[in-house]
């Protein structure tokens, strides 16, 4: 861990430069042609095609039909998106307009105050302006702010921001209720494997003192040159599940449907669900993590808070035995979330790459 201690080069905040008022984008924050953004869309992706929309309200009817249909639409899309939103989740939108509108609210603070909280690549919790520690890395288009909830060991409140004064409350507040929704999903995915309902919860852990989960608030600020660059550079997210609060003001995910990239548009009080990497090694490739990527604009800053529900750091991950057939061989080999994660937090985004390069390593 020794070269993961301090960042390569003086770490710049975005969103300082931004404010500044420049009106090209400095050199480290233009992509390769290949990566950037396409100037033309099919305009028929952004018109009718989204990922599925499910609410989750029929779960809880007494009518099993409603139940079934809930659960196959689920499955649908994890074995066929790796992405959907979900309405009618049992969080309350005022708890979630309140959480987007407390972060807005810290990256307003002065510089010096968010200084305070600066991060370091060992750990990453805390302020950032990027991701990998690889020297002349190109970088990406935003800030965040990256805090741990689980396990209570891990939890630092006294690094979780003083400012605005509701910060800390509304942290705890959200962060409990997202893991209750998080344990929900969990339970549906098993069931839809074939599996007793809390295998997975089991696999990651146990409950949910046992799993991890943190936080990662992104700020995208407005970009004189959008067109060149990326908010978040194109990934399959590391862990196990995430829940994403997105910006419904301004559109900026966009999920890699065989060779396009569709830009999810937000529904009103949903989140965005996602398989991780940790969930398609446990499913054997049945559910598959999927690219996505973040562009930014010129007119208006994004907030948006990715909820990353994670096995416990120490626990072999590999194929579920019951998953594992002579027509579907294990596909993995087994790694604990902690070692699959450094590579993460060394390279940065980098596409599949890292649960791909799994495949490789079977004897």
């Amino acid at each position: 861990m020794n070269c993961l201690q301090t960042w390569p080069e003086p770490i710049i905040r975005v969103q300082s430069l931004a404010e500044s008022g420049i009106q090209r984008l400095p050199h480290r924050y233009i992509k390769p042609p290949s990566e950037r953004p396409q100037t033309r869309v099919n305009s028929q992706d952004h018109e009718t095609i989204n990922i599925p929309v499910i609410s989750l309200e029929d779960l809880f009817a007494r009518d099993e039909t409603l139940q079934e249909a809930t659960l196959a639409a689920i499955s649908s899309a994890c074995r066929e998106w790796g992405f959907f939103q979900v309405v009618n989740h049992g969080v309350s939108p005022e708890l979630m307009k309140r959480a987007r509108d407390t972060w807005r609210e810290f990256f307003g603070q002065p510089l010096e105050e968010k200084q305070r909280y600066a991060n370091s690549p060992s750990t990453y919790e805390g302020y950032g302006s990027r991701l990998g520690v690889e020297k002349g890395a190109v970088l990406d288009w935003s800030d965040y702010f990256f805090l741990h909830f689980l396990p209570p060991s891990l939890r630092n409140p006294e690094k979780w921001p003083s400012l605005p004064p509701s910060c800390r409350n509304v942290i705890e507040e959200y962060g409990n209720e997202v893991v209750r929704l998080c344990g929900d999903l969990m339970k549906i995915l098993s069931i839809n494997l074939g599996l007793e309902e809390d295998h997975l919860q089991k696999a990651f852990g146990g409950e949910n003192n046992n799993t991890g989960a943190c936080l990662r608030v992104n700020f995208y600020p407005k970009c004189p040159q959008p067109d060149l660059t990326l908010g978040l550079s194109s990934h399959s997210d590391p862990g196990g599940m995430t829940l994403l609060l997105p910006d419904e003001d301004v559109a900026g995910l966009q999920v890699r449907r065989d060779n396009s990239w569709i830009t999810v548009k937000p529904v009103p009080n949903a989140f965005i669900v996602n398989i991780g990497d940790q969930i398609q090694v446990l499913s054997n490739a049945i559910y598959k993590s999927v690219e996505h990527r973040v562009i930014v604009n010129s007119a208006k800053d994004r907030v948006s808070l990715a909820f990353f529900y994670n096995p416990k750091s120490d626990i072999l991950i590999e194929p579920i035995k019951q998953l594992v057939t002579k027509d579907r061989p294990a596909l993995y080999t087994a790694m604990t979330f902690d070692e699959y994660r450094l590579y993460i937090r060394t390279k940065g985004p980098c596409g599949k790459s890292q649960v791909e390069s799994l495949k490789s390593l079977r004897s």
